[in-house]
């Protein structure tokens, strides 16, 4: 009986350990490196969710490639938006906060995915924005859904800071038929009027 007490203990104590062990390294992982997302809506159809496809995409969210902040115009990346521009100022304040958190204030949970269409210094030709032409600030990227009209985007909200950003979608992990690397691929009707490399 004493023997099999001690046993109990030796396994409870390299559990605990373990666990204690694991967890924070699990963590970091996740939120520095990678991680796992499921794309739902229609706002970045054919690409992800095809047309009359009956299961979510589910998708490679790599943090790392993102950590500073080097996007490529095509690239599919992860963010936060946070719209202030109809807000009163406590509001503002608050999804301030939000967005300090990586948090949206209409949907705190909720991060949006998008194809980078041009970089800062670029020139783009919007589709519905306000200004039928924006330069894109310095630190800022400009970021449309695949299904044009289908998308709350850039074209709604302007361009997003780079510190909104997330992650670089890499991979299609689901369903299994649709196992790819996505490719940075920019339409070429979306390409900017004008770039900074010009």
């Amino acid at each position: 009986m004493a023997q099999s007490q001690g046993w109990w203990k030796r396994y409870l104590k390299a559990f605990c350990k373990g666990f204690f062990v694991a967890v924070p390294v699990a963590v970091t992982f996740l939120d520095r490196v990678a991680c796992v997302a499921r794309v739902e809506g229609a706002s970045m159809q054919p690409s992800l969710n095809p047309g009359g496809s009956q299961t979510s995409d589910v998708v490679l969210l790599n943090h790392w490639k993102v950590r500073n902040f080097e996007v490529q115009r095509g690239d599919i990346v992860s963010l936060v938006v946070v719209i202030m521009a109809y807000m009163k100022a406590s509001w503002k304040r608050r999804c301030l906060s939000w967005a300090l958190k990586g948090r949206s204030p209409k949907n705190p949970e909720q991060k949006i995915i998008k194809r980078v269409i041009a970089l800062e210094g670029d020139i783009v030709k919007t589709m519905g924005h306000k200004n039928r032409y924006v330069k894109v600030p310095r630190g800022h990227i400009w970021v449309e859904g695949d299904h044009h009209g289908h998308s709350f985007d850039s074209n709604s909200f302007g361009p997003v800071s780079l510190g909104l950003l997330r992650a670089i979608a890499t991979h299609i992990l689901w369903p299994p038929e649709r196992w790819q690397k996505l490719e940075s691929v920019l339409p070429p009707e979306r390409l900017p009027v004008q770039s900074e490399e010009e």
